[in-house]
């Protein structure tokens, strides 16, 4: 009896933790002067960061080709002067941060492939860039295209 109260103690536990945790990668933090966040694994997370998008005004959204999201991202982002402002590696298939309105350029690397993107960022709105890498049959696990079976 006193095995199984110590195993249904340590499952909330680890629950508990679990949420806590995923909950913070949701939470804001500050680089440089410049406000950011990633995540986005699973539905509630998503939802989260939907939740926060009025905050920012740069969004990442990392991705395969064939759609499946990523993480493990490493995105740098640097303004018109090439100085460094942002160094994170995303915790989902999201980042957001907060700029001011100027000229960037971010470089995003999944899996040794980089990619950059040079853009600007206005007053207002939300600048979304889409980055997506090819898949690697040995590392990916990719979703067959909806409305097959296969």
């Amino acid at each position: 009896m006193t095995h199984i109260r110590w195993s249904y103690f340590a499952v909330t536990v680890f629950a508990l933790l679990g949420a806590t945790c995923a909950a913070a990668q949701e939470q804001a933090v500050t680089q440089n002067g410049i406000s950011f966040v990633s995540g986005g694994v699973g539905a509630d997370s998503e939802e989260r960061l939907k939740a926060q998008e009025k905050d920012f005004n740069l969004k990442l959204v990392l991705t395969l080709i064939e759609g499946n999201y990523v993480s493990g991202v490493d995105v740098v982002v640097k303004n018109a002067a090439g100085s460094t402002l942002v160094e994170h590696t995303a915790e989902g298939p999201f980042f957001m941060a907060k700029l001011p309105a100027g000229k960037y350029t971010v470089a995003a690397t999944y899996s040794s492939k980089s990619q950059t993107r040079k853009f600007a960022i206005g007053g207002k709105g939300l600048h979304t860039e889409y980055l997506r890498w090819p898949s690697d049959p040995k590392t990916d696990f990719t979703l067959p295209p909806e409305g097959t079976n296969k």
